[in-house]
This record gives C-alpha cells, structure tokens and sequence, in this order.
C-alpha cells in the first residue's frame, strides 16, 4: 500500500487561476511518481440521472479542462442533451484531491482531429471501431471491426472519424482539497465571477 506523504499544505499562491494552481498540483503528483495522476471521474445527468466515468484528462488550458471520446457515448450523449459536468481528481498518496464542476463546449473539428491523431495506432483503432456500450454479439464482430478499422489508421493516418469529439469542461467552481495527518483538512474553493476568479476557504 502506497504512503501517504504530505506535501506543501499552505494556501495556493495568490493571484494563480485555478487551472494553475492544478497543473502545479497536477505536476507534483507525477513528478513524485503517482501512476496515472491524470486519470479522473467525470459525472454527467441526463433526465436527472447521474452517470460516471473514469477518464483520461487530455489537456488544462485557461479554457478549461479537456476530455474527448465519441459523439455516440453515453457521456456524448448526455453532454449534448444537458451540457454540464462534475469532474474529479484523487492523488491518495498526496492526500489530494479537486473538484471541478461547470458548462461543457465541445472543441473544433481541429481540436478534435489533433485529439484523435495524437493517440498510438492500435488507440485510434479501437476509437474508429467503437460502438461504445452497445451490447456486444460476438468477439469475431469486435475482431473484425477493430482489424478493418487498423487498416484503414495504418492507410491513411491522417484519418478521424466524424463521430470523435473533445470537450472542453469550462469551470464554474475547482475546490482543492488537502489532507492533514491531524485531521485538520483543508480546503480551497474558487468561483468564478464577473471580475474573475473569487478564492474561499471552506469548512472541511
């Protein structure tokens, strides 16, 4: 089981955005060797529904934060109905974790396609081939669409398939959270407003 070692615990530097105060975060979690430290949960609502995913965080930018995947997805599907999402961080051997909550946009067809081309052959593969929570009939189908779809990456790999999408999670709120070994938990919430960004310190 992995140690829990605290890092710095003070406030984020004054006048940072939120997305730099994350991408500092973000950095010490990898520089400090935890796997995967861009992977995160991303929670849509359709109909009141909730629904959840881990997903892969493809890019931070003073716009927002970004995910990608198909149009056809279930997360598509309800980003398109109820464009809104929850996203969610957890680097447990720092005892951190962010929240990010706000409108969903989907990117251009340039931010998409640079997305698309961006992952291995054998990724783009499986993306082009996706039919994404369909019930699946039979391995020989995914075999054979995931075979016809590598074809077509290895001919041409400038190829994106119409159904891909990068959405961009525009930040209403990003809470940071950090543990202490006292319990004294701290937390930082900021929240956007006509002037910009407003930081609070909450109640943990």
């Amino acid at each position: 089981m992995a140690q829990l070692t605290i890092p710095d615990t003070a406030p984020p530097a004054a006048g940072l955005a939120p997305h730099e105060v994350f991408l500092e975060w973000l950095e010490t979690a990898a520089s400090s060797g935890i796997e995967e430290a861009h992977i995160c949960v991303v929670a849509t609502a359709l109909a009141g529904r909730p629904d959840a995913r881990v997903v892969v965080l493809r890019d931070v930018t003073d716009s927002g934060w970004w995910f990608s995947g198909p149009e056809f997805s279930p997360k598509g599907v309800a980003l398109k109905a109820n464009p809104a999402a929850s996203m969610a961080f957890y680097w447990r051997e720092h005892g951190r974790q962010v929240r990010v909550s706000g409108a969903v946009s989907a990117g251009d067809s340039d931010v998409a396609a640079r997305d698309f081309r961006d992952r291995s052959p054998t990724a783009r593969a499986v993306a082009a081939a996706s039919r994404q929570s369909e019930v699946l009939r039979s391995d020989d189908d995914y075999r054979g669409a995931v075979d016809r779809a590598a074809a077509r990456v290895a001919a041409d790999p400038d190829h994106v398939p119409e159904h891909w999408r990068a959405w961009c999670l525009e930040p209403e709120t990003v809470e940071f959270w950090q543990a202490d070994p006292g319990r004294r938990h701290l937390r930082w919430r900021y929240r956007r407003e006509d002037a910009g960004w407003v930081r609070d310190v909450l109640w943990p």
